[in-house]
């Protein structure tokens, strides 16, 4: 039995890379970025996570009733004629759209959404340290 040794150079072994690959980006031709500022979920009776983003803000009236002067100019609101009734104890949370996702992938959301905080985080950090610099 003969056996054949080769031995890689380190001059060699930075020649040599690893295999690649390309991921590349299709968009939907409708495809908008949407405002959130909230989300409301959980988990699903299948284990998996279901998101629904929301915007979430003060309630706009369906309608409101002014007093009139005699020259038909508007000059104070009838605050109780307002509709919906509950127009100021109640505010809206418009949801838009949600994602389901199983564990592995809320994994991986959870930590590339981590890493993006921790950037803005230092990023803050560096920003308090540079106005404290005389």
């Amino acid at each position: 039995m003969v056996l054949f040794f080769y031995v890689l150079t380190l001059a060699q072994t930075k020649k040599m890379s690893r295999p690649k690959i390309k991921c590349k980006y299709k968009f939907a031709e409708e495809y908008n970025p949407e405002y959130v500022n909230g989300a409301h979920g959980g988990v699903t009776p299948k284990g998996e996570i279901a998101i629904n983003f929301f915007m979430e803000r003060h309630a706009i009236p369906y309608s409101q009733t002014y007093e009139v002067d005699e020259d038909g100019l508007l000059t104070r609101e009838i605050k109780d004629e307002a509709e919906p009734k509950d127009l100021n104890t109640s505010f809206i949370r418009y949801i838009k759209t949600g994602i389901i996702v199983d564990y592995s992938t809320a994994k991986s959301i959870y930590q590339w959404l981590g890493n993006h905080i921790d950037k803005i985080e230092e990023g803050i950090l560096n920003n308090v340290k540079d106005d404290a610099k005389p």
